[in-house]
């Protein structure tokens, strides 16, 4: 299991008229990149990279949605279904990852990337309308919800540096059986999956726990967004 890329925006780019420019542009860099702890989404660093731009930091970045990670082999799967190529960071993804069952992850796992680096699972990564932009495919949301592998979202525990072929270590499972593919599920749809989220306890989220205690605000709609960043 390891890192194959990490993936930063340098600059924002440019979005239609009346939205904010987006950090969804993610390309893979050479050498060493600090990660360390952002803080909360408003007024804080944004994303957990040092040197990643991300453009609407009131619904991306922050402590729990620090980093994003997005197994190679489901972009593989997604360049066979879609006919054409999705370099690593074509989902805006941060991390990369081979051999890394991301979407089978529990939501309180931790990894160690490298040496130092300690990162936690927290949340699925929800579509949002500058991913379906970005991916101009009739129909996508519905697809990549049907699809069901979201990738996810995670926290800085440890902070220091990650480069390209750092080994990914699962250091803790919890004792419970929330993974993100079934958080993402509960979270996009499937509504009478939210009370097994109770499960993960303190593992949970914020996001994910507003989820379960106000099923019906989960039904309008008013998912947590990402990661158009």
């Amino acid at each position: 299991m390891l890192v194959r890329s990490v993936n930063v925006a340098r600059d924002l780019a440019a979005q239609p008229a009346g939205r904010r420019p987006t950090g969804f542009g993610k390309v893979p860099v050479s050498g060493p990149v600090e990660v360390r702890e952002p803080g909360p989404k408003r007024g804080g660093l944004g994303s957990g990279l040092v040197g990643d731009r991300i453009g609407n930091q009131r619904h991306h970045g922050g402590t729990d949605q620090a980093v994003y990670a997005f197994a190679r082999e489901v972009l593989d799967a997604w360049e066979q279904r879609l006919g054409r190529m999705l370099p690593d960071g074509a989902f805006g993804e941060n991390l990369t990852t081979v051999g890394v069952d991301v979407d089978g992850a529990l939501v309180g796992e931790r990894w160690r990337i490298g040496d130092t680096v300690v990162l936690q699972v927290t949340n699925p990564r929800i579509p949002c309308a500058t991913f379906r932009g970005r991916m101009d495919v009739r129909g996508w949301t519905r697809r990549f919800t049907e699809d069901g592998r979201s990738g996810a979202y995670l926290r800085v525990v440890t902070g220091g540096v990650v480069r390209s072929g750092d080994a990914v270590t699962v250091l803790h499972r919890p004792d419970h059986d929330v993974t993100v593919g079934l958080a993402f599920r509960a979270v996009m749809g499937e509504r009478e999956l939210l009370p097994r989220l109770r499960a993960a306890g303190d593992d949970l989220p914020a996001e994910l726990r507003r989820r379960v205690t106000r099923p019906a605000r989960a039904a309008s709609g008013s998912a947590p967004r990402g990661p158009a960043r």
